[in-house]
């Protein structure tokens, strides 16, 4: 199993905030792992700089041995790296089939492939397929979430980021999302997962990093780390 995305000494600013100071850190291929941490602790910020949404100060990260530092995202998408954003992002004007055609934009594979892909997204989330002719912006907030992942799945990605999937979500929509993250990981995508819930985040995890205040404070095996008392009585709400 070898490393798939590597970060190594990333610092962020916005302006004269330092958001990221430093941090290094490895996702190996078939892992679920997660980054857990306050609000405010660099998460999100993360991640976007791995899409290169943002442009870090200074760092490396490379992906399936290609460097990301300087890449645009269009491109990064292409090597297989796709990010469902916090807050999902659907196009609200959009049917669920045309938000799941914007995800296989940047394709090149022909319409068969394509046309294979949207019946695997189906399938995996029946729910879509029920209302792919409704618009996005009338479906409910769990809907929503798995309209982004199956977006992200049209792009045929080797890894998902995923940033606060369960965010404003119901426990029983919450569980069913983390079911779905665990089948889409089962069928050979890496998943790095930002998420608020740290309880279920470490629960499904392979490895966990703990973000305090843009620095690595604690990482390790996600279920030593569940039981960690720092962590439990920080995050856990024991």
């Amino acid at each position: 199993m070898g490393t798939m995305l590597s970060v190594r000494d990333l610092h962020v600013s916005y302006g004269a905030i330092k958001a990221i100071k430093g941090i290094s850190f490895d996702v190996n291929e078939g892992e679920i792992v997660t980054l857990i941490g306050a609000n405010g602790a660099g998460k999100t910020t993360t991640l976007h700089a791995i899409s290169r949404l943002l442009h870090a100060e200074s760092g490396e990260i490379e992906f399936c041995g290609h460097s990301l530092t300087h890449m645009e995202a269009y491109k990064i998408i292409k090597l297989g790296l796709t990010q469902v954003p916090e807050g999902r992002r659907v196009f609200a004007n959009l049917t669920v089939q045309q938000n799941l055609e914007m995800g296989a934009y940047t394709r090149t594979d022909g319409p068969d492939a394509i046309a294979a892909d949207y019946e695997m997204v189906f399938e995996r989330l029946p729910r879509l397929k029920e209302r792919r002719r409704q618009t996005a912006g009338t479906l409910s907030g769990g809907e929503q979430q798995m309209l982004a992942i199956g977006r992200a799945l049209m792009c045929r990605p080797k890894m998902l980021l995923l940033d606060e999937p369960s965010m404003g979500l119901s426990p029983l929509l919450v569980q069913e999302i983390f079911h779905i993250i665990q089948d889409i990981n089962k069928d050979g995508v890496t998943v790095l997962l930002v998420e608020q819930n740290a309880k279920k985040a470490l629960e499904i995890a392979n490895r966990a990093y703990v973000l305090e205040t843009g620095t690595i404070a604690m990482s390790g095996n996600a279920q030593e780390l569940a039981n960690d008392p720092k962590v439990r009585a920080a995050y856990l709400g024991g």
